[in-house]
């Protein structure tokens, strides 16, 4: 994932006046995989999307959800969400681990917080590699994929879509790897990737990085199988990550094996 052209030129000293740490030392931490410097007790970290980071920002502010540690955004001084590609927020230690069902389970949590959440416009001009390897899944529309990474499977399992009739709403389905865990503490997420689907398909794609590319075990298709549309749910969320590889210029055969195995897996789920 591109995080912008402020990486690897340091932290401004602009950007830390504009967030209020003008005097602290920043240090470099890994924030979910993406470089970020530490200002005391403030994280400050390059954005991919201004839009989206900015939108994520105002919904995290003042959000709370029960079992989870949410990320408080900071506004700078002249109340901006993002300065020169930079967003701001309080630091929550914790580092990425490979507690899936702990994952799925914030999932669920962060979602039913977000119930009342309405729908970005920001959405309705998206076009970008993800919004349509999304649209493809749902067959909302049909995009070209290179059939040796991924594109072939893909059509074959499309075939395989029945009508899903789940209410959707504003959910985050790019958790895998993003949830930040530290001892006994809530898990904690840090910003938000809004996608406009049922909350059981964001949970569903959890379950299918983990299996791709986690080591998951198999069962964890059945520890979730009483969420509702769950085999069609599972399909989707297949259908998402193969249409992302088969578009992605850094896809490889190795991630593409990953997903290979996974849809197999989902294959049981839907006889």
């Amino acid at each position: 994932m591109s995080i912008g052209a402020a990486v690897g030129q340091g932290l401004p000293q602009h950007v830390r006046t504009a967030f209020g740490v003008r005097d602290a030392t920043p240090q470099p931490v890994l924030c979910a995989g993406v470089r970020a410097w530490r200002c005391g007790d403030i994280v400050i970290r390059p954005v991919a999307d201004a839009a989206i980071a900015a939108w994520s920002a105002g919904v995290l502010d003042g959000l709370t959800a029960d079992g989870l540690r949410l990320a408080q955004p900071v506004r700078s001084s002249d109340g901006r969400w993002i300065v020169a590609g930079w967003s701001a927020a309080r630091y929550l230690p914790g580092t990425p681990q490979p507690r899936h069902d702990e994952t799925v389970q914030a999932s669920l949590t962060l979602h039913e917080a977000m119930l009342g959440v309405t729908r970005p416009r920001l959405l309705d001009d998206r076009d970008d590699l993800v919004a349509r390897a999304d649209a493809a899944a749902w067959g909302e529309r049909r995009i070209m994929l290179d059939q040796a990474a991924g594109g072939a499977l893909f059509d074959e399992l499309a075939a395989k879509r029945k009508p899903m009739p789940l209410p959707a709403q504003v959910v985050h389905a790019e958790l895998f790897g993003s949830v930040l865990f530290h001892d006994d503490e809530p898990p904690a997420v840090l910003d938000l990737v809004p996608f406009w689907r049922p909350f059981q398909w964001a949970a569903a794609v959890v379950v299918v990085d983990a299996l791709a590319w986690g080591g998951a075990d198999p069962d964890i298709l059945l520890r979730w199988a009483h969420l509702d549309g769950w085999p069609q749910c599972l399909l989707r969320a297949v259908l998402y990550r193969l249409a992302l590889h088969a578009q992605h210029p850094a896809a490889s055969l190795e991630s593409l094996r990953g997903l290979e195995r996974t849809a197999a897996l989902v294959g049981t789920r839907l006889r």
